[in-house]
């Protein structure tokens, strides 16, 4: 064991970078890096001195800052938002710079004027979750800022973060603007109301998020998530949201929740495809809308010799473990339902799960 000491050091991390950045580079290579450059010498920079921060190193289009406090790195990324939304008003959608930002308060490792350790990476990870333009935040930089400054947060209810062992209770912060009755372009009667849950169990599947780097193998997750949708439409019993409608999610930073109230599901399928090399690494995970808890999560490699063959498999794979997940959600639903107001589908529920129970012995 070596007996170098190694400096450690409590710190809140904030990490951002461009959403899209890849798509807008495309589009305009010179003109994005000179945007890029622009906003990182009159924006960026100018509030990470402000707020006291210390940007440890650039990636490109992103950076990775620390600050003594918690509290100034949530105020630095809430103005940085706020004025890029302002700067954005006249642009186009497909041509906006947004930033996403991820925050989390813990213990670091520095080394050679670098940081390291699990306080870095959930903060990078957070910033991955978080929408274009949003601020998403730990449940610990939370606790920490709670009642401190004047900003309002959403629950986002415990999230899977990449590489991290354990779901992570996240906050999103909201940076837009305070509500104003004088901001109201629409009576309220207008405002979109959830819509009700059908009477059987109900699931969007999402677009897989496309993790290789490479915007051709889109086709692929989009190929997957057809062929999980068209297989779960079999099954007479589940009622599944169409692709057109899950599919106006694509590329975005989702709220589990706020998608089952909108298309009125009981359950999400979300998940992500990862290609290096001639191989192919796809996770997905089943979530219950009204609690944001997973289900199901679970991840499947395999060779790109025969892409089609690998979407059967998992394709089945997914389907067949589901299917168990569904209903055994469906079971704990109906067994907490008032009895007073069981319809015939958790009457049935319920006997489905005592009949499993007589089989067990029990």
């Amino acid at each position: 064991m070596s007996n170098e000491h190694v400096e450690r050091r409590l710190a809140a991390i904030l990490a951002a970078d461009v959403a899209g950045s890849c798509r807008l580079i495309g589009i305009d290579e010179e003109g994005t890096l000179a945007q890029l450059k622009a906003l990182s010498k009159t924006l960026f920079d100018p509030k990470i001195a402000e707020h006291h921060g210390r940007i440890v190193k650039n990636t490109g289009d992103g950076a990775l800052v620390e600050f003594a406090s918690v509290v100034d790195a949530i105020r630095c990324a809430d103005e940085i938002q706020r004025s890029m939304a302002e700067q954005n008003t006249d642009v186009p959608q497909d041509r906006r710079i947004e930033f996403r930002i991820g925050i989390h308060v813990g213990d670091i490792i520095i080394a050679d004027d670098d940081i390291f350790g699990d306080g870095v990476n959930i903060a990078v990870r957070l910033e991955g979750i978080a929408e274009p333009g949003g601020v998403s935040i730990s449940d610990d930089a939370h606790r920490q800022v709670r009642g401190k400054i004047g900003i309002d947060y959403d629950d986002m209810g415990p999230q899977v973060l990449k590489n991290i062992a354990d779901p992570m209770r996240v906050w999103r912060v909201r940076t837009g603007p305070s509500f104003s009755p004088a901001k109201l372009t629409k009576p309220p009667i207008e405002t979109a109301l959830p819509l009700a849950l059908p009477d059987k169990p109900s699931i969007a599947v999402l677009p897989f998020t496309n993790m290789s780097g490479d915007p051709e193998q889109d086709y692929f997750a989009d190929g997957m998530v057809d062929d999980i949708i068209t297989a779960l439409s079999r099954f007479k019993a589940l009622f599944v949201i169409a692709r057109n409608s899950s599919f106006t999610y694509k590329g975005r930073a989702v709220d589990v929740k706020q998608i089952g109230r909108k298309l009125g599901v009981r359950y999400v399928l979300e998940g992500s495809v990862r290609k290096a090399a001639n191989r192919v690494r796809i996770t997905g995970q089943l979530v219950d809308a009204a609690t944001g808890a997973h289900l199901w999560a679970d991840r499947f490699d395999g060779g790109l010799g025969d892409v089609f063959d690998l979407q059967d498999q998992v394709t089945e794979s997914v389907v067949g473990a589901i299917a168990p997940a569904l209903e055994k959600a469906e079971i704990e639903r109906a067994k907490r339902k008032p009895t007073e107001s069981l319809d015939a589908y958790a009457i049935y529920l319920r006997g489905l799960a005592r009949f499993y129970q007589l089989l067990a012995g029990k």
